[in-house]
């Protein structure tokens, strides 16, 4: 059974409201779960105490247990100190596409042009 230590949607349209629990991955995003572990508020301050809400000692003993975390939640428990902050890849999705690197270049040559003139 693989373990997973995720969010849990709730609250209104517009007014998310998480769950941080563990589940077997196989299940819903909002459906069965094994252990309800906090819970997160994203409508809170980020410097709010009440933001992030862990209970550290159970999340530890599924960590033991072999679960793993999404990316989301392995940020709060880098937060908390729980696990040691890992190196994180900027996917290609944010690199600008073909043609806006070819207009990026083109812009350089037009700027590099009247200074080479000077």
């Amino acid at each position: 059974m693989s373990m997973k230590i995720r969010l849990a949607r709730g609250g209104s349209k517009k007014r998310p409201h998480y769950a941080i629990v563990a589940s077997d991955s196989r299940m819903p995003r909002d459906g069965r779960f094994i252990e309800k572990l906090g819970t997160y508020n994203p409508l809170l301050a980020k410097d709010s105490e009440e933001r992030v809400k862990m209970d550290v000692e159970r999340i530890q003993y599924w960590l033991g247990q072999g679960a793993q975390p999404t990316d989301r939640v392995a940020r709060f428990l880098e937060a908390a100190g729980v696990k040691e902050k890992a190196e994180r890849k900027n996917m290609k999705k944010a690199e600008p596409g073909k043609k806006a690197k070819a207009r990026a270049e083109e812009k350089a040559k037009k700027a590099a042009a009247p200074a080479e003139a000077e």
